[in-house]
């Protein structure tokens, strides 16, 4: 079943379909599961297979229309989508070419995502041959779908608050889940565990690392390494929760901690609160990024201090110096400021947020600025 009601879909179709008619668009071609999920509410875990493609059309008119394998019709059919044209899949022949090209045989300019974090989501020789048995003239349509997701609705700021809350729960047990001598992968066991003991519905994103002062690699699967004495512990989690997502981080101490990574947890944590206390509509990412930047005085070489968060993992803008995107009310972001501590050491700090016509909202349940230690 679809996680909001249908108004909800319904309101960000008409919104995508303003912008279509201003910007003289006559369908958008839609492909990957982000976008089909925010337009249709049709969420699965089957887009784990890349086995069958799947399509949805938003005409300027109308409702969407879903070309999708046959196997999918019935989970559609209890979403607001009552317009769903289905192919056998897999199969040799593409058969759902035949449906797209009758889909969209009237359209003149027809708009699919081109730009950044974009990805199309079926053979290239296939949508190569679509194009080919249209004459229409393709746009990017990133433009439109960015703006529309980077605001997020209240019913999707209520989802993001929840899991948010769930995700701080769980980061309140490491005490009696995390101990010196615990293998790296145990830590992570335990974590994802508690991580739905507290009631998120998946965990499909848990990085971290451990080791002596700080750490350097941050995306690594963990090893059995145990935790020891004087190692600085990190986990960030992307849980989730009916398809969206929080994404921060926690840092512990193990046994002890070092000078200077008491230091680093003391400088993160002020450079989030310079972040909180400058955050307004009206700026721009890059100029909150600026002040991070500022306040921390160095970096890790990460390449940005936070993201936009959502029904993605990580979503626009990107809290970069090249990034102009100005910040709206409803933006979901997160602040995740990091510096090197010494050569090879590191420390990553994060918190969720979001953006009100008066300020911010902290939505993840703020870090202390002394280093936890854990013993």
């Amino acid at each position: 079943m679809p996680d909001f009601p249908a108004e909800e879909y319904a309101a960000r179709t008409a919104k995508a379909q303003e912008g279509m008619a201003r910007q003289g668009i006559d369908a958008m071609f839609l492909t990957t599961e982000a976008e089909f999920r925010y337009f249709s509410g049709f969420r699965t875990a089957f887009w784990q297979s890349p086995t069958r493609p799947w399509f949805l059309i938003l005409p300027r008119r109308g409702s969407p229309i879903a070309i999708i394998p046959q196997i999918g019709v019935e989970l559609m059919e209890t979403t607001w989508v009552d317009d769903i044209r289905p192919f056998d899949s897999p199969a040799t022949d593409a058969p759902h070419l035949h449906l797209l090209q009758n889909a969209l045989s009237d359209a003149s300019t027809i708009a699919t995502p081109m730009g950044e974090e974009s990805s199309l989501r079926m053979p290239l020789a296939e949508f190569d041959r679509l194009r080919r048995g249209l004459s229409a003239t393709w746009v990017d349509a990133t433009p439109l779908i960015k703006a529309l997701r980077m605001v997020k609705s209240p019913a999707e700021q209520k989802k993001i608050r929840e899991i948010c809350r769930i995700g701080s729960a769980a980061f309140a047990r490491a005490g009696d889940l995390f101990h010196p001598g615990q293998p790296l992968d145990e830590v992570f066991r335990s974590f994802r565990i508690a991580l739905l003991q507290e009631g998120a519905e998946e965990v499909p994103y848990l990085v971290g690392a451990a080791a002596a002062g700080g750490y350097s690699d941050v995306i690594s699967p963990p090893g059995s390494r145990p935790l020891a004495d004087g190692d600085v512990l990190m986990l960030d989690t992307g849980a989730s929760l009916g398809g969206y997502f929080c994404d921060f981080d926690r840092n512990w101490a193990i046994g002890q901690a070092s000078d200077a990574a008491a230091s680093a947890h003391r400088h993160l944590h002020a450079a989030t609160e310079a972040a909180l206390a400058a955050i307004r509509p009206g700026m721009t990412a890059a100029l909150l990024c600026e002040v991070m930047a500022q306040a921390l005085g160095q970096g890790s070489g990460i390449g940005r201090l936070g993201h936009g968060l959502g029904i993605q993992l990580t979503e626009w803008p990107s809290l970069a110096p090249h990034d102009q995107t100005v910040l709206e009310p409803g933006m979901v972001l997160t602040l995740e400021p990091s510096l090197q501590i010494a050569p090879g050491k590191m420390m990553v700090h994060e918190e969720n947020i979001l953006l009100t016509e008066t300020g911010v909202e902290l939505l993840t349940d703020r870090t202390p600025p002394d280093l936890p230690v854990l013993s």
